[in-house]
């Protein structure tokens, strides 16, 4: 621990302002109109004043940065700043009295002490003590409040990345589910089929777990991924599932949360009936306003599953995460539709530290499944 410290700039500014008007005015009451007519008063009494000021105003120093270590907290301000002003007010009257006595005992340029001098030294010293603490502590305080905002600052910062992970740890989980059921039913219907389909499915899952590093991906990895998703759908529904892409290509690397796409699919799929006569179509194309839709029709199963709307909820709380307004849900009678918000990358870079890796996501364009 450094026990000589640096003064900052506040507490320069406290001494080199306040020392020179001290010394001013304690002068005018020591010595009365003689204080500007006096040369032994400038050259002799002014200096020796000033640099007892200088040592009574390392000794407050030393004291304030005792306080300050004893005393840390911005709840602890009030006993802090009244025990400095304690502290200040015994060192300065202290050195006061010691410059005034010794100017009597000495009958330096004629000085006599009065009984009203004391006084007059004592208003000085309180208002001397009030401006200096006062610029001390808002110094102090203003320090202590930009460190406790970045402290909060960080700690939402980690806590929203927990949360996004534990959003992305939710998808895993339900894709392989889903997965593995149709995987067993091909087992035992097909063998042929679930061997490709196996095949097909470690393709997809080296895929997310490479992906699953990043928050977010490029709208092109995304599709590219969700293509080689669409070959394990149709393994076991054929045309059943269809799916149309119309994407402009200036939107290709534009953002979007990881695996969001493959949630909406599988959505679809897990909720709608699906035939060769009456199929089920997904629908994924962008518009104007940095937009992507992905859109089916609405196909109700006769038995439906039960939905606890964790997926589209997964989506949603990502944006709400990230603050991308303009995700919305539109479930009407013909069609269900998700609009979700493209974010540009250079944009984002510039604003967030925060969720994504750049160099993870030109793997993910690279990547060859």
């Amino acid at each position: 621990m450094n026990r000589w410290p640096k003064p900052t700039q506040p507490e320069w500014l406290a001494f080199s302002g306040l020392t020179v008007l001290m010394a001013v005015v304690l002068h005018v009451i020591l010595f009365g109109a003689n204080a500007f007519i006096s040369p032994g008063a400038w050259l002799l009494s002014f200096p020796f004043i000033c640099v007892q000021g200088l040592t009574i105003w390392y000794l407050q120093l030393l004291a304030m940065h005792a306080l300050r270590r004893k005393l840390p907290h911005i709840g602890q301000t009030g006993l802090r700043i009244a025990l400095l002003v304690v502290l200040v007010l015994v060192l300065t009257n202290a050195s006061f009295a010691f410059t005034y006595r010794a100017y009597h005992a000495t009958n330096f340029l004629g000085f006599v002490w009065q009984p009203k001098i004391t006084y007059q030294c004592f208003a000085l010293s309180l208002a001397v003590t009030l401006i200096s603490t006062s610029i001390w502590e808002v110094g102090y305080t203003f320090t202590l409040w930009k460190k406790s905002l970045a402290q909060k600052e960080r700690l939402q910062q980690q806590g929203l990345e927990y949360q996004f992970e534990t959003l992305k740890s939710q998808v895993n989980p339900h894709f392989l589910f889903n997965c593995f059921n149709t995987l067993s039913s091909l087992i035992s219907e097909e063998p042929d089929r679930a061997e490709a389909f196996l095949n097909e499915l470690s393709k997809v899952y080296r895929y997310l777990l490479r992906n699953n590093r990043d928050s977010l991906s490029t709208l092109q990895a995304e599709l590219e991924f969700i293509q080689s998703y669409l070959v394990l759908l149709q393994t076991r529904h054929g045309d059943a599932v269809q799916l149309n892409t119309k994407i402009d290509k200036r939107y290709n690397q534009y953002l979007i949360p990881s695996l969001t796409l493959q949630l909406l699919v599988e959505n679809a799929v897990k909720h709608n009936s699906a035939s060769k006569s009456s199929p089920l179509i997904i629908d994924i194309f962008t518009a104007a306003g940095n937009i992507l839709v992905v859109t089916n029709n609405v196909q109700k199963r006769a038995k439906a599953f039960a939905s606890h709307g964790i997926g589209l909820e997964n989506i949603r709380a990502k944006f709400e995460l990230m603050k991308q307004p303009g995700f919305q849900v539109m479930d009407m009678a013909q069609n269900f539709t998700v609009v979700l918000p493209l974010i540009w990358a250079p944009a984002w870079e510039q604003t967030q530290k925060w969720p994504h890796d750049t160099k993870a996501i030109a793997e993910h364009q690279k990547l060859a499944l």
